[in-house]
């Protein structure tokens, strides 16, 4: 019996243990759980606390990256200054930047578009510490804060372009341009391939239907192979009624590059046959009934209609010695290209830009557009040209020709022929 009594108590006291553990447990889970929500609640007190929210905030809005980059392009009217001004610098700091940029020779022309990046240290006191401004799109200058002092240290960077050459060649179906750019030719390589011809072909009087050209010029692509820029024109040849015209670039002194033909002839005349491309001519030199004043006077130039806005190129190198107002030729443009030559441009519309009195020009340069200025029916180019001193038909004039390869640089001169020719074959052949 009493055995029996002893296991029994065992079982009970096993069982009482088991449910005292078992609330023990309930219980401090409980308080576990109520602490757990009392923190919680506590915890998002004193986050819909108004000071602290206004504390979180101002913390947040100061956590700004240290370094930041601001790129920048030049519009129309900007000049150095004015980019200078659009940054949030001290003026001693602006005043250091453009200082440094206006020592930059190959930085003294600012055209639009091109592209300014600067790199800013919100901590320092000098913010910028380094900018890179495009001189072109295949090269720029970097600028980096010098350890020493606030001056900048630049050096001029190659971007990493691929040089690619291209051949092309079509038949002329309407005009020379058309034909050009239907096979994807860039418009700065057909004004320049008409600016080569201009000394010598009159586009608009001397190209007649299944003419045809040919050209390898140079393309620069990027790392994505996309075209980025054009270089140099290498060959041209265009065939007019069975003649062949073929131009070959060729270096004949240091930095000094010219197109000559087959003969080492150089194509530059002292002045253009005519200034301007896809003109027609709408009155010749000579006598006339004027179409305003109505009575007969000498016409002591030749008029070429075409569209109002038309780029005038200078026929020549030279002086611009007037570009203003001439009376019945309205705004008007006058350069002086050498002791024998002067050639005179009448009712332009406007100006190109630097083109005043004292510039100097280079043949094939715009100099100003079409217009109607003056004593004028509609808009056209009145051109004379003056030879010593004397008015003359521009239209006959027997201009003389440029540089005449001779001796060592004739033989020079034959072996760049056979090199461009054999890469035309070889160009040709991959087409």
């Amino acid at each position: 019996m009493k055995f029996l009594r002893k296991i029994e108590l065992k079982e009970y006291s096993i069982f009482f243990w088991l449910v005292l553990i078992s609330f023990l447990t309930i219980f401090v889970f409980i308080i576990y759980t109520n602490n757990k929500v009392d923190k919680a609640l506590k915890i998002k007190s004193s986050l819909d606390n108004i000071y602290l929210k206004k504390t979180l905030k101002e913390i947040t809005n100061n956590l700004n990256p240290r370094y930041v980059n601001k790129e920048y392009l030049a519009v129309s009217g900007d000049t150095y200054q004015s980019i200078i001004n659009k940054l949030n610098i001290n003026e001693k700091e602006k005043k250091i930047i453009l200082d440094t940029i206006l020592k930059e020779k190959s930085l003294k022309i600012l055209r639009i578009n091109q592209k300014f990046i600067f790199k800013f240290d919100n901590l320092s006191q000098e913010k910028v510490i380094e900018f890179k401004i495009e001189t072109d799109r295949k090269n720029e200058i970097y600028f980096q804060k010098s350890s020493v002092g606030s001056s900048f240290i630049s050096k001029k960077i190659k971007k990493n372009f691929k040089k690619k050459l291209v051949y092309k060649e079509t038949i002329i179906t309407n005009s020379l341009y058309n034909s050009a750019v239907n096979l994807g030719i860039k418009p700065n390589i057909i004004i320049e391939f008409a600016r080569l011809y201009g000394f010598q072909v009159d586009f608009q009087r001397d190209i007649w239907k299944s003419d045809s050209f040919q050209i390898i010029y140079e393309e620069f692509i990027n790392e994505d192979n996309k075209i980025v820029d054009t270089g140099e024109i290498i060959f041209a040849n265009l065939k007019l009624q069975n003649s062949d015209l073929q131009l070959y670039k060729y270096e004949y002194e240091k930095n000094k590059i010219d197109y000559f033909d087959e003969n080492g002839k150089s194509i530059k005349k002292t002045l253009m046959k005519t200034p301007i491309n896809g003109a027609r001519l709408s009155s010749s030199f000579g006598k006339r009934k004027h179409p305003i004043l109505g009575y007969t006077k000498m016409h002591t130039g030749t008029d070429f209609a075409a569209p109002k806005g038309t780029p005038i190129m200078a026929s020549g190198d030279g002086k611009v010695t007037k570009a203003g107002w001439c009376g019945g030729g309205g705004n008007c443009v006058k350069i002086k290209h050498n002791s024998k030559y002067q050639t005179v441009y009448a009712h332009m519309s406007k100006f190109a830009k630097g083109i005043k009195k004292g510039a100097r020009v280079k043949q094939g340069q715009t100099i100003g557009y079409v217009g109607s200025t003056g004593l004028s029916t509609g808009p056209h180019l009145h051109y004379e040209v003056i030879e010593n001193g004397r008015k003359i038909n521009s239209q006959k004039l027997k201009l003389p020709s440029g540089k005449i390869l001779k001796g060592e640089d004739r033989k020079k001169f034959e072996v760049s022929k056979i090199k461009i020719d054999v890469l035309k074959s070889d160009l040709i052949s991959k087409n």
